[in-house]
């Protein structure tokens, strides 16, 4: 699947963008990981890998 960014932000995004939406609970220990987490929350991905990652599970 490429989203421009890294897994991470992607695990982050799916639950977030899903239905019923779910709020990520992260711990980070350097501005780089929040940074980070920030980014895979604003991340949209769209309906075809959405789809995907739901078939997965």
């Amino acid at each position: 699947m490429l989203t421009g960014t890294n897994r991470n932000q992607v695990v982050l995004s799916w639950p977030a963008g899903g239905s019923p939406a779910a709020t990520p609970v992260v711990g980070v220990g350097t501005t780089g990981q929040l940074d980070e987490a920030f980014a895979g929350t604003a991340l949209e991905l769209t309906a075809e890998q959405r789809a995907r990652l739901d078939s997965a599970v």
